[in-house]
Parts: C-alpha cells; structure tokens; sequence
C-alpha cells in the first residue's frame, strides 16, 4: 500500500463515520419521539447514510468516485433542509427551533462531515498525472 492508497482509505473511512454519525443523529431522533412526515424523512435519511456508508468502503474505481461525491452532495442537503427549518420553515409546516433535541450539535457535525467529504472528494475523485513516456 502507498501513501496515495493510504490517504484515499482514510478518507474512506473517515466519510463512512460521518455518514454514520449524520443518519445515526436522525434514527436516534425517530427514536426520542420524532413521527409524522418528519419522522418518516428521518428515517429514509439513516437508511440512506447507511447506504452511502456500505458504498464507501465496499465499492472501488469510478463507483466510489461517485459514491463519494453523493455523499458530500447527501450531507450538504441534510444540513440545508436543518438551517431552512430553522429559518424560514420547510412545507408541511416544519419549523425548528435552536433549543430542540441535538440541533446545536447536528449543525457542528454535518458542517465538520461537508469539510471532511469535501477533501474526500478531492482526494478519491482527482485524476492521477499521466508521466509521458519518449
């Protein structure tokens, strides 16, 4: 292993456990009491991170490639569809507050995750130099 397929392999990982963290915030949210549509959105987020997560340590080449750009675009969502409730409402009447259950500490990690993906993106989407041989 290199040091190009070590990098790569950490940002793997490090992508998968955000990706966990993120949908394991919204399971456990369903959990403490979270129903209606909401609840139901939260869940198809933790199923969704998790298929992300399988796909980011399972799948190699150009799959991964795309994996990782979902998930970076997946969390980014999470986080606008949060600060939108916060501020002006989603439809169906949904509408946060700063002082609800993990909402603080949900904006902290899915801002780290976007920085974290982000440089996972890069690092697992970048074309290696071609050397020309004469």
């Amino acid at each position: 292993m290199n040091a190009s397929s070590g990098l790569q392999w950490t940002m793997r990982i490090l992508s998968a456990l955000v990706l966990l963290v993120v949908g394991g915030i919204h399971l456990f949210l369903v959990f403490d009491g979270v129903g209606g549509l909401l609840g139901v959105m939260f869940v198809l987020n933790a199923i969704a991170a998790v298929v992300l997560t399988i796909g980011m340590l399972a799948l190699r080449g150009r799959l991964v490639q795309i994996c990782v750009v979902l998930s970076l675009l997946f969390v980014i969502a999470t986080l606008a569809a949060l600060l939108l409730a916060l501020t002006v409402g989603l439809p169906f009447n949904i509408h946060e507050t700063w002082t609800f259950t993990l909402v603080p500490q949900t904006v902290i990690i899915e801002s780290v995750g976007i920085v974290i993906l982000a440089i996972a993106t890069a690092v697992l989407v970048r074309t290696p130099k071609r050397v020309a041989v004469a």
